[in-house]
């Protein structure tokens, strides 16, 4: 099981190597001097808008593949280690379900909406809550 796991590892970690350098290409290519400025060559700014826009999904798209990159070459390191499939957070297995769907994931579904709940609103979690005395 563990060949199978590590050539989706690796196709994968190809497949977003090879869609980050097309980005990057295409990202490089929306930068060259001249491109938005003072000697701007768009008719109008609706031109300019849709250029900027398309240069910032081109970013965006370009940051979430390095992130994805990222987690794949850390599950590769983590299945040589024989750590692959435990949460990094709690140690528990991580259910093969979701290891199918998502082969990078290190955490499992309940440390990963806890990781997600702080992110968006962090709250320590040893504290009382703060109420006054009334």
């Amino acid at each position: 099981m563990d060949t199978n796991i590590q050539k989706r590892l690796e196709q994968d970690l190809k497949v977003a190597v090879s869609r980050l350098r097309q980005i990057g290409g295409a990202v490089a290519v929306d930068e060259l001097p001249g491109a938005i400025g003072d000697n701007s060559p768009f008719a109008d700014e609706v031109d300019e808008i849709q250029a900027n826009e398309s240069r910032e999904i081109g970013f965006a798209t370009r940051e979430l593949l390095v992130a994805r990159v990222n987690r794949l070459s850390a599950a590769l390191d983590r299945l040589s280690e024989g750590e692959y499939g435990t949460c990094v957070e709690c140690s528990e297995e991580i259910s093969p379900a979701r290891l199918r769907a998502m082969p990078e994931v290190q955490t499992c579904v309940r440390c990963q909406d806890r990781l997600e709940r702080l992110g968006r609103q962090y709250e320590p979690e040893e504290t009382e809550p703060a109420f006054d005395d009334e």
